[in-house]
């Protein structure tokens, strides 16, 4: 697919990441208004609350885009969600004959400020990129028992903390917790020493379900993406995780873009999953391609100072795909909701600089990790700003996805002092 030219001029940028061919959701506030549904167009956002107000938009016999989030229209399934594609491509296509229409719903990104684009119902976290697995795994018990029996048979995951899903741009406080102490032979309760962020994709389901689907069945109720930053403490994941896996060291935050890439802006960059050491049950097997091609990166800004791009990769990396993670999570009967997301888990390559967290990249803080500034980072430092970007190469445009961004500001002073 080639790009899809519009009467508006800075979606014709072949390097611009909202072009006609993307058309991603959010939710915008300008000043003195309330939040309110909106689509990324070039550097201006098309209000989408006013234009159904307006007659515009007419998809169902009810409002859709009366509440700040968009749930009601992922509720809806498919066959709306592509009746309001094609309707925004027709308004805002070259051409078009309701440009003057249009017009005066149009906001610049810069006047407007982003919030949460959709309500998260419910939160899963996996742990399902091969080299991120292999990664850690040798670092903690070698590299012949890196991966767990059960690795390369199903998409290992954990459930997370909805209620601390933010919208990219919102600070992140350092965590307190209880660390090992290297000195005492009891664990000490102190701020994070060794906070850490990892590289994902959010895959958002539109559709609910109730009991097993299939990965096709799954592929059709996925939404749409967001990039995601799974905010993870090592020191205190350390400690807690032996025997029941990730808790509070991965409850302070997740941070996620303010665009909803829907999946048929996605379509023209499908691609296979990894050759596959053992065949898959039939519930997970490959169903056609079910990746995508999109190149991502990290950045890390240490505080007033420029940011150093630290790691690049590509969701195709990923061993299993949001298909098959959410088609596995329903295998037992569990119901999913309109606004689950679900975590890709974090998407390293197979060289050092692809590796998606600061754990992967200093292995441990075994080797520090030297910013384009001279600065030396094992991990995360208070007032560090890390920065997530993501888009989809196609053949004259790009799909983007926005930023990810969060700074860490120091620990709370000690809640429990005495």
């Amino acid at each position: 697919m080639t790009l899809l030219k519009s009467w508006i001029a800075s979606a014709n940028n072949a390097t611009h990441p909202f072009p006609l061919n993307n058309l991603p959701y959010g939710i915008f506030a300008t000043e003195g208004a309330e939040p309110r549904c909106g689509v990324a167009i070039g550097d201006l956002i098309f209000d989408i609350t006013s234009a159904e107000a307006e007659g515009l938009i007419n998809l169902i016999d009810e409002p859709l885009f009366d509440l700040p989030f968009w749930n009601p229209l992922m509720e809806q399934g498919p066959a709306v969600w592509a009746a309001l594609r094609a309707r925004l491509t027709s308004l805002l296509a070259e051409g078009s004959e309701e440009q003057d229409r249009v017009e005066p719903l149009l906001v610049a990104q810069s006047d407007a400020v982003l919030h949460m684009p959709f309500a998260v119902s419910e939160y899963t976290d996996f742990y399902a990129g091969r080299h991120h697995a292999q990664n850690v795994g040798t670092m903690f018990r070698g590299s012949e028992n890196a991966l767990p029996p059960n690795w390369l048979h199903i998409p290992i995951g954990y459930n997370g903390r909805a209620s601390s899903v933010v919208v990219s741009g919102t600070d992140i406080r350092r965590p307190w917790g209880q660390l090992k102490s290297p000195d005492h032979d009891r664990p000490a309760f102190l701020p994070s020493r060794r906070f850490d962020i990892e590289l994902e994709m959010g895959a958002i389901v539109g559709t609910p379900s109730d009991g097993p689907i299939s990965v096709q069945e799954a592929d059709d109720n996925i939404f749409g993406y967001v990039l995601l930053n799974d905010w993870s403490a090592r020191d205190i994941q350390a400690w807690e995780y032996q025997p029941l896996g990730p808790f509070q060291a991965k409850a302070t935050a997740t941070s996620i873009s303010p665009w909803i890439v829907t999946k048929a802006a996605l379509e023209p960059f499908r691609c296979d999953t990894p050759a596959r050491e053992h065949e898959l049950l039939d519930h997970l097997k490959d169903c056609g391609p079910m990746l995508y091609d999109v190149d991502l990166s990290i950045t890390m800004a240490p505080s007033g100072k420029p940011a150093s791009t630290i790691a690049r990769t590509n969701y195709r990396e990923m061993y299993y795909s949001a298909a098959q993670q959410l088609a596995h999570h329903t295998t037992s009967g569990c119901p999913m909701n309109t606004g689950d997301l679900l975590g890709s888990g974090t998407i390293s390559g197979p060289t050092k600089p692809e590796r998606g967290s600061l754990l992967e990249i200093s292995w441990g803080g075994k080797e520090p990790l030297t910013l384009d500034t001279g600065e030396t980072r094992r991990f995360i430092e208070d007032g560090d700003t890390m920065t997530l970007t993501g888009a989809a190469k196609g053949d004259g445009y790009s799909i983007g996805f926005g930023y990810c961004v969060g700074t860490v500001l120091p620990a709370l002073e000690n809640p429990f002092a005495r």
